[in-house]
């Protein structure tokens, strides 16, 4: 017997599993998924090719601007205090793509920036 859950049931006239469960819903900009990895959280909810689990990372003395895209003249979303924790899901070229708090908005930091927390 197949196993069923809130997001899949098995149809009954195709014998096929499919996504049924209810959509999530964020603010835009506070979804932390991109066409080639989500948060690990959004497993099940959205297929993309890669899940990742947070890194959290502390931003340094001086604050840190969240940008929209990885590059230092992408649209400036918010700025982080010395001492905000940001979730890091993805390091590439320098950036730093993740989400600041549980729901707070998603995007890039340098990771000159960031340092790692102590665990």
């Amino acid at each position: 017997m197949p196993a069923t859950d809130a997001y899949t049931r098995l149809s009954a006239s195709h014998g096929t599993l499919a996504l049924t469960g209810p959509g999530v819903k964020a603010e835009a900009g506070h979804l932390p998924v991109r066409g080639d990895l989500a948060h690990i959280r959004l497993a099940g909810l959205y297929f993309v090719p890669h899940y990742a689990v947070p890194m959290p990372h502390v931003v340094k003395a001086g604050g840190a601007t969240l940008r929209k895209a990885g590059k230092s003249d992408a649209e400036a979303l918010e700025t982080l205090a010395a001492g905000a924790v940001f979730d890091v899901l993805d390091m590439s070229g320098g950036w730093a793509w993740g989400q600041f708090g549980e729901d707070g908005p998603v995007g890039y930091i340098t990771l000159a920036e960031l340092e790692a927390c102590a665990q």
